[in-house]
């Protein structure tokens, strides 16, 4: 896992710049503190940053290969987990190694096939690819979008990087954020391709972006296509096993320490037994890692999200596969701690506004990285086998928007409701929703003959892998990343994706339950409690100290009468939620100041000029 930069330009000599991607590079330290490299040509610099997994003196980057036409060199992010088997087929072709790593392979598969090479990988990844032969830079990002990366088109060639940061560096890059970057903070609609900067763009997943002398051109590799299914409910349970158990077997392979990430959910705990089996068979114990607030076991009270304490289950996984288990305590001080903010939104680049559930996120992983290095994740396996409450609300499903939009929660209400009218009316948001909801469903392919209720279940499913679970991914890399500590999610490998987005939604819940078929697919490696509990989120903090702690800083930005954040903010509304009583208050408004901070702190960390209108 590593960080990228690069900069092509046609009619510049790159030679004589090399200090200007040096520093876009060291912007990506967080991402690969184990080592740097730059690869400089008249017209292409490309920077990394390393993470060292696998073939620890051997993976360093950026690497080239000679031909008898010109040189190919990469940068690369992400691991391939079927690099052992692409090894043996490329020496079979006559290829030969001077290392072990994965990025080697990755290479030579592009000499071997071009960028067809994607159609050969099985992992997470974004790389690019300088080829001297053709001019050219060859950028791809993996199928679901689980590491980022983004680009910026110059006048003569372009910028790329794994963040924005990197690409913001270069003084070629202006930051401008406009209304159209303004809409998708208050919208959590995850537009294709946004960045929230202006003129830069994602690398949009399961696609490769060309730049060459004629111009930037981009390719999809993969989508996601209707399949008819033909497996019976016992074939189809026992498909999903093998699937699981082959991928968590497969991530699990690297060279440093690994663990899970244990919320006491199925999702998490699914991946915990199976991981646990593995290395109980190599003579290994699992690490396990949980994140829980001082007093929310003891004072936990039921929410619109959340039925039950994650404790109880977190112990009875954890006793029953006999992981080595470390829960990583955190207090209102720590989750409100505005430097713990300022990491957050400088890792994220964006005021995501998530609270304490970004902040907790961060902590969690930085109390990880001091004992592992690769962890293993339950993220994704909602979106993929149906388990939000939303996916089993008729109104819900059946509403005219994105589901996660309809249905009531602190995480979508009210999230414009700090902003002044101007910039409300300025963003028209109902309207950016509406637009960008047509523009998802218009893309939906389907079965000819499907029921009604199958044709809308596949739109349902089809919008939270293509937009809803791309947010949460970019939110889990950027906050690993900034402490160093690679998060791998076996619920996106895309075999799985496939095989389970085509399974009809009666077989999804086949049992009345949600997520039906990894409920049955793994009850061979959880707790009878899990096997029962409903369906909770990500853990946030019921302490009302976290509130009174947004309220006291909120009083005192409003002492800063020149200050920024109230171009965006409504003066009058900070001020009426910063003198609720915080044992009450609702998490609308809670979710309100933080938003309000996330903003204050982006305004000035990253200066940007504001485009409204």
């Amino acid at each position: 896992m590593c960080g990228i930069a690069g900069w092509v330009s046609y009619d510049a000599d790159l030679t004589q710049h090399q200090e200007v991607a040096d520093a876009m590079t060291e912007t990506m330290a967080c991402r690969g503190p184990d080592d740097r490299g730059t690869w400089v040509r008249r017209n292409v610099i490309l920077g990394h940053r390393r993470l060292a997994i696998i073939d620890l003196p051997g993976g360093r980057q950026p690497m080239s290969l000679r031909t008898p036409r010109g040189e190919i060199a990469m940068v690369y992010s992400g691991e391939a987990y079927n690099f052992t088997e692409l090894r043996e087929e490329l020496t079979k072709l006559g290829h030969t190694w001077e290392t072990d790593s994965d990025t080697e392979v990755v290479l030579h598969g592009y000499l071997q096939w071009g960028d067809e090479v994607v159609d050969h990988l099985n992992g997470m990844y974004a790389f690019a690819i300088w080829d001297e032969r053709d001019e050219k830079l060859v950028m791809i990002r993996d199928r679901m979008g689980i590491k980022p990366f983004y680009y910026y088109p110059t006048r003569d060639g372009v910028l790329f990087g794994s963040e924005p940061k990197a690409i913001l560096a270069n003084p070629l890059a202006k930051r401008v954020v406009d209304s159209d970057g303004l809409r998708e903070l208050f919208t959590f609609t995850k537009r294709p391709g946004w960045s929230l900067w202006k003129d830069m763009s994602e690398v949009e997943p399961g696609t490769i972006v060309t730049v060459s002398r004629e111009g930037i051109r981009t390719r999809t590799y993969w989508k996601l296509d209707a399949k008819q299914h033909t497996d019976d409910q016992e074939t189809t349970v026992a498909r999903v096993r093998e699937l699981m158990t082959d991928i968590v077997h497969r991530q699990l392979i690297a060279d440093v320490p690994r663990c899970v990430l244990l919320s006491g959910g199925l999702d998490s705990s699914a991946v915990t037994g199976l991981a646990a089996a593995r290395l109980a068979e190599q003579g290994e114990q699992l690490r396990t890692f949980s994140v829980d607030f001082f007093g929310q076991e003891e004072n936990f009270k039921p929410d619109e999200m959340r039925d039950t304490a994650d404790s109880p289950f977190i112990r009875d996984v954890a006793n029953l596969v006999g992981s080595a288990h470390k829960d990583v305590m955190l207090n209102p001080a720590e989750l409100s701690d505005p430097a713990v903010r300022r990491k957050v939104i400088t890792a994220r680049d964006i005021p995501a506004g998530m609270g304490d559930m970004d902040t907790s996120l961060y902590l969690l992983f930085k109390a990880i990285r001091g004992e592992s290095t690769v962890a293993l994740s339950g993220e994704s396996a909602d979106e993929v086998f149906g388990g939000y409450r939303w996916f089993h609300d008729e109104q819900a499903v059946n509403a005219d928007t994105f589901p996660w939009l309809a249905f009531r929660s602190s995480m979508t209400e009210g999230r414009e409701s700090l902003l002044t009218k101007q910039v409300t009316t300025a963003l028209d948001v109902d309207a950016y929703v509406a637009d960008q909801y047509r523009t998802a469903v218009a893309g939906v392919e389907h079965l000819d003959g499907e029921s009604a209720v199958d044709a809308r279940m596949r739109t349902v499913c089809n919008l939270h892998l293509t937009r809803f679970v791309r947010a949460l991914l970019d939110r889990k890399d950027r906050a690993s990343m900034a402490v160093g500590l690679e998060v791998r999610v076996p619920f996106c490998d895309h075999r799985l994706v496939e095989y389970v987005y085509n399974t009809p939604w009666s077989l999804k819940t086949f049992d009345g339950r949600e997520k039906s078929l990894l409920r049955h697919a793994t009850k061979h490696v959880l707790p009878d409690s899990v096997r029962d509990r409903v369906k909770s989120p990500y853990p946030s903090t019921q302490d009302p100290g976290y509130a009174a702690a947004l309220q006291q800083q909120a009083k005192e930005v409003l002492a800063e009468p020149s200050s920024r954040v109230f171009d965006l903010v409504d003066r009058e509304w900070a001020h009426r939620v910063s003198q609720l009583d915080p044992a009450t208050m609702a998490m609308t408004d809670r979710g309100g100041l933080d938003r309000m901070l996330d903003l204050y702190h982006w305004l000035d960390i990253y200066s940007p000029e504001l485009q409204l209108g």
